[in-house]
């Protein structure tokens, strides 16, 4: 089994662009100390909105969904799970609303990530919560053509409880090293928990949800008002290649962890930058609705619903809302995508 050092690993990661990515962060970190400080009530709206867009998007990401009038009844009026995959949603969304407000009191040690695990699975009366994988399992892909092949042999069911505990081990020596960015270490503990793969179900969202854990408790607290999950999912391609990259020969202990590192924190800048966006919009009185609308959408990533804008925006309209899309669909500004329910809108870029 390869070891965790994660001493050795971070000297080999201070590459240029990677030490630019945490200047950036750096900076963003002293802005963020003054918007909340400054705009309570802005980030209130903010946060409530970001935690149902992250218990969205980490569950679509494995393929779980329900619609998006249970999903806000799910998360803002915490109803009872009607089925699988609403039980599956309600888990998460205990968890991360746990992790947002209690970050700073919850340890972190293999009994404490068990115990995460566990309540992910609160609602769903499945006997996996809580434990540790009983088989191999593996890591597959499909082809354009549907074939199946292996991306990725994670550790073994048997070795997993021996390699959770280094893991975490070297996670606290390396934190105890004040020469060492906790944001470098946050993503390669996160790396090597994804290729251990500890659990039978429930990885995927477990990393999300550890690695909001981990760069709190460093003072990186932007994913409580800015969904870092929505972020990952709206470049997902990208993370699974980053994955992929930095997972090959990790069991002999020579990959390469630069692909994934500058994945993941080239995710914490964008939750940043939209961070500042979003606040410079609801706080600039001199903008008129219209402009604020528009404004979000150019600088929104990926698609957007009326009701995201909505919930962005409780002092304007829902009529107010419908116009300027409606309007900025006419002169080609956004492009609409789906009907009905299912309808959301993205900037045009093409301009």
């Amino acid at each position: 089994m390869r070891d965790f050092d994660y001493l050795k690993r971070c000297e080999k990661l201070l590459t240029p662009r990677i030490v630019q990515m945490l200047n950036v962060i750096h900076e963003s970190k002293g802005r963020q100390d003054l918007y909340i400080e400054t705009n309570s009530d802005a980030l209130s709206s903010l946060k409530e909105i970001a935690l149902i867009q992250s218990t969205d998007a980490s569950n679509r990401i494995e393929g779980i969904f329900t619609s998006d009038q249970r999903l806000r009844a799910l998360v803002k009026d915490k109803v009872e799970p009607r089925n699988r995959n609403e039980s599956e949603i309600a888990g998460y969304r205990d968890v991360l609303s746990m992790i947002h407000e209690s970050y700073n009191h919850i340890p972190v040690n293999t009994s404490v990530i068990l115990q995460l695990h566990r309540d992910l699975y609160r609602y769903s009366g499945s006997s996996m919560g809580g434990k540790f994988k009983n088989v191999d399992n593996i890591i597959e892909e499909k082809d354009s053509l549907g074939n199946s092949f292996v991306r990725f042999i994670p550790v073994s069911a048997f070795e997993t409880p021996h390699a959770m505990d280094m893991m975490i081990q070297a996670y606290g020596d390396a934190q105890k090293q004040e020469f060492i960015n906790p944001l470098i270490i946050s993503s390669l503990v996160i790396l090597d928990f994804l290729c251990i793969h500890p659990f039978n179900d429930g990885n995927g969202r477990m990393s999300r949800l550890l690695f909001l854990l981990f760069i709190y408790k460093a003072g990186y607290i932007g994913g409580k008002y800015i969904s870092v999950e929505k972020i990952i999912e709206e470049t997902k391609e990208t993370y699974y290649e980053a994955l992929y990259e930095s997972s090959q020969s990790w069991h002999e202990g020579i990959n390469n962890d630069i692909p994934f590192v500058e994945y993941s924190l080239g995710i914490i800048v964008s939750l940043y930058r939209e961070l500042g966006t979003r606040v410079n919009l609801i706080t600039n009185s001199g903008m008129t609705k219209q402009l604020r609308i528009r404004r979000i959408l150019e600088e929104s990533l990926g698609k957007i619903t009326k009701r995201e804008l909505m919930d962005m925006n409780p002092d304007i309209s829902e009529t107010t809302i419908e116009d300027v899309l409606s309007e900025l669909v006419k002169d080609g500004t956004i492009k609409k995508i789906g009907g009905g329910r299912y309808t959301s809108y993205v900037y045009n870029r093409s301009f």
